[in-house]
């Protein structure tokens, strides 16, 4: 790896993963195309490890002509694809944009790196890397095993299916053109720089404010939490030592009710908080979304016994880690929820959701 192009580098996951990259390679520069949506900010790519090595560049990558002419101009040997709609809630209410991000997003690039890659030199030394979900997988049983690369796919919401539609596309260009794709499907990330709609930094930033913490349905879905600098590091070694047309699980191991997760992390902020204590007082339950899947799980042994990867982190461990750094940066969560739309999407998801 040289010259990396990382797609939705200014969201979650993607800022985590260019942070560390920065640091495992010091030889990398990256280039970060991201449009900005409401869940990806600039605020997310301050004080990164060696700003030098990092360009940023806001554009779509739907734009197929600004991607092929980043891969061209920037001599880009390896493709690391985060930009996604990701949030299931939202894919409900709306599921447009999630098919043009995520279908017709990643055609753009596989085309665009097909295209560009075969005309200059071939695919040796290239690298396109696509990131994906469990929810591809469907809903697991109470005794179903855990999902392993050979799962079906049977994806049940708009979100989970233009995943799996994105996956489809990826594992054609390797069969069809060569293209040297590798896939990751991993479990729920949580950490450092998460939006605070998904589940844990919403429930930590309302538990700080003294507000309801809304639990779905009986609260007794089942997620696979995978802190997010043990899924970086798994992507950096299938970049590394992955095999082209290769998919690899990624998950972290721990199994809470999502119930028993809120009650965890009320234990953490009254020890971290204690003038708001309990905070498990503000638990409320609010009815289930369509749909919504009961148990995921992963099954990691492939990319264990073949990569030597495991978490570092326990979910304990990783959930303290990131309660501490949403508590030690208020400055991030004030930008953050002053530049989307973020409480009118509370109301609405939550408030009014007993009205559909």
């Amino acid at each position: 790896m040289r010259n990396v192009l990382v797609t939705g580098g200014a969201g979650f996951i993607g800022a985590n993963f260019i942070r560390y990259l920065l640091t495992a390679e010091p030889q990398v520069h990256i280039f970060n195309l991201d449009a900005l949506t409401y869940a990806g900010s600039l605020e997310n790519l301050k004080d990164l490890p060696d700003p030098s090595r990092h360009t940023f560049i806001h554009g779509d990558i739907c734009d197929s002509a600004l991607v092929a002419g980043l891969l061209r101009q920037h001599k880009i040997d390896t493709l690391v694809h985060f930009a996604a709609e990701s949030h299931v809630d939202r894919s409900i209410y709306g599921p447009a944009p999630f098919i043009q991000t995520n279908v017709v997003g990643t055609f753009t690039l596989l085309e665009a790196a097909r295209q560009e890659w075969s005309g200059s030199g071939g695919f040796d030394g290239r690298r396109f890397h696509h990131v994906s979900t469990d929810e591809v997988f469907g809903s697991l049983g109470p005794e179903d095993p855990p999902f392993t690369e050979m799962t079906p796919y049977e994806p049940r919401s708009p979100y989970s299916a233009s995943k799996a539609a994105s996956d489809h596309l990826a594992r054609a260009y390797f069969h069809t053109y060569g293209l040297p794709v590798t896939i990751t499907n991993c479990s729920n990330n949580y950490g450092p720089y998460q939006f605070p709609e998904k589940l844990i930094p919403l429930m930590i930033l309302n538990a700080l404010q003294g507000k309801p913490l809304p639990v779905y349905g009986d609260g007794r879905q089942i997620r696979d939490w995978l802190y997010v600098e043990d899924h970086c590091e798994a992507i950096y070694l299938v970049l590394q030592q992955g095999i082209p047309g290769e998919t690899y699980n990624v998950g972290g191991g721990n199994q809470p009710y999502n119930i028993d997760l809120v009650r965890e992390i009320c234990a953490i902020l009254d020890e971290f908080h204690p003038q708001g204590a309990p905070h498990n007082r503000l638990i409320t339950h609010v009815p289930d979304r369509p749909g919504h899947d009961r148990r995921y799980a992963m099954d990691t042994t492939k990319i264990r016994t073949q990569l030597g990867w495991a978490p570092r982190h326990q979910l304990e461990s990783g959930l303290r880690a990131t309660i501490a750094w949403y508590l030690s940066h208020e400055g991030w969560v004030q930008a953050i929820l002053e530049q989307n739309d973020y409480q009118t999407w509370l109301e609405r998801n939550y408030r009014q959701r007993g009205e559909k």
